[in-house]
């Protein structure tokens, strides 16, 4: 891990995920565009979405991911959040069998039970990313697949800018954010009993500067990452 303040250009205020999400948890639909990660899910290859039959949503938020994974196919699905507004707004959605408060390194629930393990835009919250993944191989079945969404760490350190959310008073507020690199990703993969079998990377292009017009300095940069992961055969 990379300390993110050696690439700060923001010097937002900062809190921690917990809080920051409960805050933004009335505007966070409006702000958080689908071309950072579910574009990312529709472009893999490798994981069955329409044939998996059970998969734990680590770090559901309102619940973007959870509707998507049911739209394509996925049987069912366990939500787990840090965030107990976040929580509430999943709960409307209605995409989740069942839904708990908990930290996606410590989730709490059961061991080998999930053909599909997903997480969408958490990790750079996560300092133990370590335990992350150690987390998602205790729940992934055997042949089971772990499927991650990050953003990118190129796009974190080029643009200096930390996850945040602008209140309803006008202050922009950072949350917590950790430089991952890819490499600490596929050392933490690795070292739990992963493989890698596929990855994916989105580029700031036209469509991106469409939605963000003050992104065209960033233009050709890599903004998020998917990390498809199976559990090696014994």
């Amino acid at each position: 891990m990379v300390n993110f303040d050696v690439y700060d250009r923001r010097g937002y205020r900062t809190v921690d995920a917990r809080t920051g999400y409960g805050q933004w948890v009335t505007s966070y639909e409006d702000t958080v565009e689908d071309a950072m990660d579910l574009a990312l899910l529709e472009c893999l290859q490798v994981p069955d979405w329409i044939n998996s039959q059970h998969a734990a949503d680590l770090g559901c938020g309102t619940g973007r991911t959870g509707s998507w994974l049911r739209a394509n196919g996925v049987h069912s699905v366990d939500g787990v959040d840090i965030t107990a507004e976040m929580l509430d707004r999943a709960r409307e959605r209605g995409a989740h069998n069942s839904l708990r408060l908990g930290d996606v390194t410590d989730t709490g629930l059961e061991s080998a039970a999930y053909d599909l393990v997903v997480s969408s835009l958490v990790d750079e919250h996560v300092a133990d990313l370590a335990g992350f993944y150690a987390e998602a191989r205790r729940l992934a079945a055997p042949a089971g697949l772990f499927v991650l969404v990050s953003f990118h760490p190129q796009f974190i350190m080029s643009s200096g800018m930390p996850t945040h959310f602008t209140t309803a008073d006008g202050e922009d507020i950072a949350i917590t954010t950790n430089v991952h690199l890819v490499s600490d990703h596929v050392t933490a993969g690795v070292a739990v009993g992963f493989e890698l079998v596929e990855m994916a990377e989105r580029l700031i292009d036209d469509e991106w500067v469409a939605l963000k017009p003050s992104w065209e300095r960033l233009r050709g940069t890599p903004i998020s990452a998917a990390y498809v992961w199976r559990l090696r055969r014994s």
